[in-house]
């Protein structure tokens, strides 16, 4: 294969077969990033869709086709991605882009049967990367419920590091506090984010909290758990959890929480998927009822609920169902949205947390194209889109020379709306302050409202 690492001043040439959810995203994203796109679609409105919205190119036709590949120029391809809505596609049209041309593949795989196959199918077909989303959706709201206070977790060096999104509780010991006095709890950590009437700021020493601001903290679990307890919010995990329908989604996330040892609970008003589940999930209950029906929640417990997870096809149910477990009871809830639009409307109502799949799956392809663009040695980790994508947070790899190591923080030219968050050296946490350096061999964290960023020296002016 070529070496992508060569290419650090110009874009990479890639090619996206499938326009629907996740495919419109990667484009939307790749494309703000001076990436070569094409899209490969069987609707020719799609294409041309996209094409216009975007300034793309675009092909109509069957990925998985030989001459479709060739058409949109695989032979010079860079990445190949797959995100159509037939798993056997996908596959497919990886494994003829990997014989045609000379660049890595992307595949999503989302049926369970494949899931403990990934690792063989990645090695036999030499496929890059397989992302299956329902997992990763499920993953995300598992990890919530270890942590019910929260609205969002992102996790970097591989779970030593946190960043934590919670909301300000009325009346709290947080309100009109400035952050810098929050020193005195005596807990490691730093704000790295405050969203208030629908703005976002990277905050300073001086900002002062306000209740009912959803606060984003960096620090380790173990003082994630001291600091909540100090502020008197609530860190138990979750004993007990009712998920609404049956479907993918579902059964990824009653499998983990019941590893998790939470009792789950799910209903599902297919009586054959029922059955189903019950062989597949046999430490799970599962109802045959109309999850929609408010006697049926009602007669299941759902005023004492310790989790609500309502993971319907539609978005306007999961919302209605939402609000009305939070309407009859203080239960945790999870809502899951697969549109991106009317983004301000749902920011304005109490869902607790949103967990949006297609950006988890997004997530995932992008860190791996900016892995693939980097070459100065200090690759990303990890990445996330955070404050409703606004901002970023990056994980940084230091393996090589760079001009920001070895100068104290204070004294390096650092972009504005940007924090330098965290930076982990031999296993050991530091929370930095401005004497602190960057060093080789470091992982550090950045949080950031640019987007884009390939390596660490991009924090620099």
């Amino acid at each position: 294969m070529k070496n992508p690492f060569s290419k650090s001043v110009r874009g990479l040439s890639i090619i996206i077969v499938g326009g629907g959810k996740v495919g419109t995203t990667l484009v939307e994203r790749l494309s703000k990033e001076e990436h070569d796109i094409t899209i490969i679609d069987q609707k020719s409105e799609v294409v041309q869709k996209i094409a216009r919205d975007y300034d793309v190119m675009g092909v109509t036709g069957n990925g998985g086709s030989y001459n479709v590949q060739l058409e949109a120029g695989i032979e010079s391809a860079d990445l190949f991605i797959a995100v159509t809505d037939s798993d056997e596609l996908n596959l497919l049209c990886c494994t003829i882009a990997k014989k045609v041309g000379d660049c890595a593949a992307v595949a999503r795989v989302r049926n369970p049967d494949y899931l403990g196959e990934l690792g063989y199918l990645r090695e036999q077909l030499g496929i890059s990367l397989i992302i299956n989303p329902e997992w990763e959706t499920a993953t995300e709201m598992s990890r919530l419920l270890r942590l019910p206070t929260a609205l969002g977790i992102n996790s970097f060096a591989r779970g030593h590091v946190e960043l934590v999104k919670f909301k300000v509780p009325k009346d709290n010991v947080l309100n009109n506090k400035p952050i810098y006095e929050m020193r005195d709890f005596k807990c490691d950590l730093l704000v790295c984010g405050v969203e208030r009437d629908g703005e976002m700021i990277i905050p300073e020493g001086s900002t002062v909290l306000k209740e009912l601001d959803n606060v984003s903290i960096l620090a380790t679990p173990v003082n994630i758990h001291r600091f909540f307890k100090q502020i008197g919010v609530d860190t138990h995990q979750a004993k007990n959890c009712m998920i609404i329908g049956g479907g993918k989604t579902s059964y990824y996330l009653a499998k983990q929480l019941a590893d998790m040892n939470i009792d789950v609970k799910i209903i599902e008003r297919d009586m054959a998927r029922c059955e189903e589940l019950s062989i597949l999930l046999p430490k799970t209950l599962i109802i045959h009822g109309d999850g929609g029906d408010e006697s049926l929640l009602k007669e299941e417990g759902i005023e004492d609920i310790d989790a609500f997870v309502p993971l319907t096809g539609l978005d306007e149910e999961n919302i209605l169902l939402t609000l009305f477990a939070k309407s009859c009871s203080d239960t945790k809830v999870i809502t899951k949205i697969n549109r991106s639009t009317f983004t301000s409307v749902i920011d304005s109502m109490d869902l607790g947390s949103i967990v949006y799949p297609r950006y988890l799956t997004t997530e995932s392809i992008i860190r791996y194209v900016r892995a693939m663009q980097n070459s100065i040695g200090s690759n990303i980790e990890t990445l996330y889109h955070i404050f409703d994508n606004r901002a970023e947070a990056l994980e940084f790899k230091i393996d090589k020379e760079s001009s920001v190591i070895g100068i104290p923080l204070m004294e390096l030219k650092l972009k504005d709306e940007l924090l330098v968050a965290c930076i982990i050296r031999k296993g050991k946490i530091t929370i930095p302050r401005g004497s602190d350096m960057i060093q080789g061999g470091d992982r550090v964290i950045v949080v950031t409202t640019h987007t884009g960023f390939k390596d660490i020296e991009d924090i620099l002016k």
